[in-house]
């Protein structure tokens, strides 16, 4: 029996959209969002070494998805670039700013410059002497290449060059050599900085700090150089 003229077939339901990401930043970061990444890759790179460290690392220290970082650095390369150039090489740049000042002073003022500048340099960035260590000192660190083509030269060759014409003044123990003197500058600063937590605990030492070293640094060097008066 014909129960009447048959409906069309009903036409399936589109299925529903997704809503799009406005364009721009993601929701919820932080205006110092960047920062703290760049502060969460200095870190990871600290404890973990360079190489070791993932974006994914980075992200959980900072407590961010992965995303978000690419969002801001692309990718790990970007990333420990950015590190370098806003965390790292700002670093240097305070120690050779003090060199530098003292270039034209006697030649106790240049030493007290280098001294001063890694001593301090140290204390505003504590995680320094640990990533010089790792990345630099350490056979296949990150950033030794960084050091010998970009950060070391001038002001290594600046002092060298210094100290040679001071022995040829007479005012400077003859029997140092003037480029291994530059090795020994950051051997009694950034090394005892390094192994600080071994000395520390070996003399019970926790009273010391970067202030002790580079007294201690400077007088040694004051009467291990023997310097003259005025010079």
């Amino acid at each position: 029996m014909d129960s009447g003229p048959k409906q069309p077939p009903a036409k399936p339901r589109a299925a529903p959209r997704l809503p799009r990401r406005a364009p721009g930043r993601p929701a919820g970061e932080t205006p110092d969002l960047r920062e703290r990444l760049l502060d969460a890759a200095l870190a990871c790179y600290v404890r973990r070494g360079i190489a070791a460290t993932s974006v994914r690392d980075i992200a959980a220290e900072a407590g961010v998805t992965s995303a978000l970082v690419h969002y801001y650095f692309g990718d790990a390369a970007r990333l420990r670039e950015a590190v370098i150039d806003q965390r790292l090489l700002p670093v240097f740049a305070e120690v050779r700013a003090r060199v530098t000042r003292a270039a034209d002073s006697d030649l106790a003022a240049l030493i007290a410059g280098f001294v001063d500048g890694v001593c301090r340099a140290v204390e505003a960035h504590p995680w320094f002497p640990a990533l010089w260590v790792r990345e630099v000192v350490s056979e296949g660190g990150a950033l030794r290449d960084l050091l010998v083509t970009r950060v070391a030269p001038e002001m290594a060759h600046l002092l060298a060059d210094r100290f040679a014409k001071a022995q040829a003044r007479g005012q400077l123990n003859v029997d140092l050599d003037p480029r291994l003197l530059m090795v020994s500058l950051v051997g009694l600063t950034l090394f005892p900085a390094a192994g600080a937590p071994i000395w520390r605990q070996l003399f019970d030492a926790g009273d010391l700090g970067m202030e002790d070293v580079r007294r201690h640094a400077l007088a040694l060097l004051d009467r291990g150089l023997e310097l003259a008066d005025g010079e």
